[in-house]
């Protein structure tokens, strides 16, 4: 039986592009947002400081990753009224739950480097 009624979303369904799952995956596996995590898992920071933390981004990029995450609830944007006014960036409760996921990742990533690289120079004399 064909319905002109669309299947309903299910969570966790995230090779599916409508599915809330995806944009979470989405968010969190660009590695602007990965990078901003991990250079706040130790405090706080202001915008220049991530900046200058973060070789390569642009401000255009940070300011649009910072806003995402604090949309999704990862990041908390904390004013303060001095003068001039100051604006500190820091995880939230649910930022800091991926620490740990993230540090798996870049554990990864520095223990296979050489494996990679490996791979690379192979393929690339391969072409």
């Amino acid at each position: 039986m064909v319905t002109d009624q669309a299947e309903p979303v299910l969570s966790g369904s995230p090779y599916r592009a409508d599915c809330p799952t995806r944009h979470v995956l989405d968010r969190i596996g660009d590695r602007w947002t990965v990078l901003i995590v991990v250079a706040l898992w130790d405090g706080s920071a202001r915008f220049s400081e991530l900046g200058r933390r973060i070789e390569g981004i642009s401000q255009k990029m940070l300011t649009q990753t910072l806003r995402g995450l604090e949309r999704d609830g990862l990041v908390r944007r904390t004013v303060y009224p001095e003068v001039p006014v100051r604006v500190e960036y820091g995880l939230t409760e649910a930022g800091r739950t991926l620490r740990e996921p993230l540090r798996a990742l870049q554990e990864w990533s520095i223990a296979h480097l050489g494996d990679v690289t490996a791979a690379q120079e192979v393929y690339d004399h391969t072409e």
